[in-house]
C-alpha cells in the first residue's frame, strides 16, 4: 500500500455528501456517513455510471444511471446483488483533514 494522502477537509464532505477526488489517476467517491467518513470506486460495475453523481441513503449509493446499489462501507452491491463490487480504500480523519490509501 502507499502512504496516505490527504484528498480533502472534512468541511468539504457534508454529513450525509458525497465527494469526488482524484488520488493518482483513480477516481475515489468519499461519503460521510455521520462522523464517519468511507472511500470506494467512483465506478459502477454495471456500466461505469458516475456513482459520485448518485445518490446516498443512510450507507447505500444508488448508482445514477441504472439504480444498481453499493454499501460505501464494504463495496459490496446490495441491488441487484450478483456479487459485484466496488473497491473500497482505507480511511483516516485527522485534525479536519480527510487521508485515503491506495493498495
Amino acid at each position: 500500500m502507499s502512504a496516505p494522502r490527504q484528498v480533502a477537509s472534512l468541511d468539504e464532505v457534508p454529513a450525509g455528501q458525497l465527494k469526488l477526488v482524484d488520488l493518482e489517476g483513480t477516481r475515489i467517491v468519499l461519503a460521510r456517513i455521520g462522523d464517519a467518513v468511507y472511500a470506494c470506486g467512483d465506478v459502477c460495475t454495471h456500466r461505469g455510471g458516475p456513482l459520485s453523481q448518485g445518490k446516498l441513503s443512510g450507507s447505500r449509493l444508488a448508482c445514477p444511471w441504472h439504480g444498481w446499489m453499493y454499501d460505501v462501507r464494504s463495496g459490496q452491491c446490495l441491488f441487484p446483488g450478483r456479487g459485484a463490487s466496488v473497491p473500497v480504500y482505507p480511511v483516516r480523519v485527522d485534525e479536519g483533514a480527510i487521508f485515503v490509501e491506495l493498495p
